[in-house]
């Protein structure tokens, strides 16, 4: 009998220790899956049934809805949703940290001009903002490749390699890539001539001078077949591409019909079928940034893009001959809107090629 007491007293400690135990564990689970939120940046984002857009959606989340999240799997994150769970996208939302103690106190200083800042952790999000060098922000919250700042009244997102590019450059999509720059036109080449008098020329060369900081601000090798104003032919501007390591070349220009000032819109050309997908990616990308008319993607026998062994786009961006569009192009936010385009446009072809 005692012998029998002796293990019914032993089974009882014993499992009243794993009990004891379970509910440690549950404890420290629940912090570990509770130290985090989801902050929602748009409206209409689909929460699925697992981590992937092949799950079935279970429902919708809006901007600035709040879940607590479960885990992290790659680039979905699982949240509490009702009494039951959900997967979504880390594209579309911020992590934030529930308590302070979990996030460290971080400042960041801005290291070029003009620097953009955008309303949510994504290049499809718009630019709200253009930074000045040497400005200094708190940052509030991480996600991804981002980071949510704040200034006074201000708050913004801003991509993490624009302000470390020392430490980050290595795994931008920009990195190693040789990028050929051509500003058409030149010297005594003037191009078209806008309704107010204006040369292709200048506004070409002053876009190709903003695309080339923005890539080289990205770890980009960028090569300007003309660094001034200057007289190049067209053989010397494709040997030039064609014997340089070249990823890609773009050749900037503007359109201009003075028989029909009120035509606008923006056109991507290429020549070689293989061009059609780099043409398709930077033509929408540049229509998403500055929701101009999509005059689409064409082939055109262009010499510049039919003689480049390389892969190639020639870019009509904008009609000089109307006088609105015109003085528009003359205008730095409206530059760094195609500019943010055509960035946005090849890096997503590198990311696919």
């Amino acid at each position: 009998m005692r012998l029998y007491e002796e293990e019914t007293n032993l089974k009882f400690k014993s499992n009243f220790l794993i009990i004891i135990a379970l509910h440690f564990s549950v404890l420290l689970y629940a912090n570990q899956v509770y130290a985090d939120q989801a902050v929602i940046n748009v409206d209409g984002l689909n929460i699925r049934s697992g981590p992937g857009t092949d799950y079935d959606s279970i429902g919708k989340a809006n901007t600035d809805d709040v879940y607590q999240i479960i885990q992290q799997a790659d680039e979905w994150v699982e949240i509490q949703f009702g009494d039951q769970t959900g997967w979504v996208t880390t594209e579309y939302l911020s992590i934030k940290a529930e308590s302070n103690e979990d996030f460290t106190e971080k400042t960041i200083t801005i290291q070029h001009d003009n620097t953009q800042i955008r309303s949510g952790p994504s290049t499809d999000n718009d630019i709200i903002h253009f930074a000045d060098q040497g400005t200094t922000y708190d940052v509030i919250s991480e996600k991804g490749e981002w980071y949510e700042i704040t200034k006074d009244d201000f708050t913004g997102f801003i991509l993490k390699q624009l302000v470390e590019k020392d430490e980050t450059s290595s795994t931008t999509g920009f990195t190693n890539k040789t990028i050929v720059i051509d500003a058409g036109h030149g010297g005594r080449d003037v191009g078209a001539i806008g309704a107010t008098g204006s040369y292709e020329k200048n506004i070409a060369f002053l876009t190709a001078n903003e695309l080339a900081q923005e890539l080289s601000t990205l770890g980009a090798e960028v090569l300007l077949t003309r660094p001034e104003d200057e007289f190049i032919s067209l053989g010397s501007r494709v040997s030039f591409a064609n014997i340089m390591d070249t990823d890609a070349f773009v050749s900037i220009h503007y359109n201009s019909v003075p028989n029909l000032p009120n035509v606008s819109g923006i056109e991507t050309y290429y020549y070689h079928e293989q061009n059609q997908g780099l043409a398709n990616y930077v033509q929408k990308e540049i229509i998403k940034e500055t929701d101009a008319e999509n005059r689409g993607t064409t082939h055109g026998d262009f010499f510049v893009i039919r003689q480049t062994l390389k892969p190639s786009v020639l870019l009509e961006l904008g009609f000089m001959s109307n006088e609105e569009k015109e003085a528009l192009l003359h205008t730095t936010p409206y530059q760094k809107k195609l500019v943010t385009g055509i960035v946005n446009g090849l890096g997503k072809y590198f990311a696919n090629n």
